[in-house]
């Protein structure tokens, strides 16, 4: 996968301050678009469409909130704290009684859910009763009172969204409440992204439809209205829309926010290297190799299961449990994905030569404690 050129300016999209302020870090189509053949395009006049978009925009505008929150941060060595706001939308998780508020973790960041104020579409404002939050991938997850009577939209299933179909983006850029945006999926699986945030699971799904600060954890819709994506970021020469945007898929939505509420937080595996943020075709001609995939080793740590199995500096990567490897985003996330004590097999290249070893995952949340970022 080709990498994004970081002469952009790519960052995440909550909104801090007025219409004049600057910005910080802090903050699938319809039945008929998705399977049309050639023959049927002739049946998507833009009249039609135009009344899907709107259909939409109605079943989905009143589950999208506006968030505001104080946050703790630190200024001149003192206790400061500093406002933000983004977006999020309204919620109902199977199995779950209540209504949640999903948004983006880099929104509503350390705040005290009393700090935290969600703003609904009739001008109801509320505080929520809990708050989880899942820095690695951005997501946060509020619970608002158990007997709330509001507006929700269905999380969909993200894995169906095709390159081309269209979508629709909700939410409150520049604090403009309500603000629907049009475009398409413009590309999937996108990881090869640098955030200059702690995010580092990354799947995100690329998006034309005009997204700007104060965007983030608006819920990007396909045409039936379901939610397919929470968006998160924007890669821009200037700070606002350019046309690249990224959400987290609903997909991974729905596997964190269960982890969040039946333990709390999430568990993850890993081995205990430090890969190569780039792998280009320099570096793997030079290696040998005659395609640019896989995972460049840079660094493996000590006493880790990465060392424990051997493996070592300059290694690539290639194949995990024998499905081979995009890039390193690629092993990050399907490592993450694995349970503690699971043994794995990899294929790896070293010395212009292809071997396997084995490896058994470790504990993501142990390392963390160990490898203090």
């Amino acid at each position: 996968m080709p990498r994004l050129a970081m002469t952009l300016f790519v960052g995440l999209c909550a909104y801090v301050g007025g219409l004049t302020s600057t910005w910080l870090f802090s903050g699938g189509s319809s039945a008929v678009a998705q399977n049309a053949s050639p023959e049927q395009f002739g049946s998507l006049e833009p009249l039609r469409l135009s009344e899907r978009f709107e259909q939409v925009a109605r079943k989905v505008s009143p589950a999208v909130v506006a968030i505001e929150a104080v946050k703790p941060t630190i200024k001149d060595g003192k206790n400061r704290s500093m406002d933000d706001s983004g977006s999020g939308v309204l919620v109902k998780i199977p199995g779950r009684s209540g209504v949640f508020a999903l948004t983006n973790n880099h929104v509503i960041g350390k705040a005290d859910p009393s700090r935290i104020t969600v703003n609904l579409a009739d001008g109801r404002l509320l505080k929520p009763t809990r708050v989880w939050t899942d820095p690695e991938t951005d997501i946060a997850l509020l619970k608002l009172a158990e007997d709330l009577v509001v507006p929700t939209v269905q999380l969909g299933d993200s894995a169906r969204m095709r390159v081309g179909q269209w979508v629709l983006a909700f939410g409150s850029p520049f604090g403009l409440n309500q603000t629907v945006t049009h475009g398409i999926i413009s590309a999937r699986e996108r990881g090869q992204v640098s955030l200059g945030s702690t995010i580092r699971i990354k799947e995100f799904l690329q998006t034309d439809a005009a997204i700007n600060p104060g965007s983030s954890g608006g819920p990007l819709v396909n045409l039936e209205g379901e939610v397919i994506g929470i968006n998160t970021a924007i890669a821009s020469p200037s700070g606002s829309n350019s046309g690249i945007a990224f959400s987290i898929p609903a997909n991974l939505i729905k596997k964190i926010t269960g982890q969040l509420l039946d333990h709390g937080k999430v568990q993850r595996g890993y081995l205990g290297v430090q890969l190569s943020p780039g792998f280009e075709s320099s570096e793997a001609t030079r290696l040998g190799l005659n395609s640019v995939q896989g995972a460049l080793v840079d660094e493996v740590h000590a006493d880790t299961p990465a060392a424990q199995a051997g493996l070592q500096r300059s290694d690539v990567i290639l194949e995990l449990d024998g499905i081979p490897l995009r890039n390193e985003n690629d092993f990050i996330n399907r490592i993450s994905n694995l349970p503690p004590g699971q043994k794995v097999r990899l294929k790896i290249w070293r010395n212009k030569t292809a071997r396997e070893i084995e490896a058994v995952v470790g504990d993501w949340n142990q390392a963390e404690t160990r490898f203090k970022r």
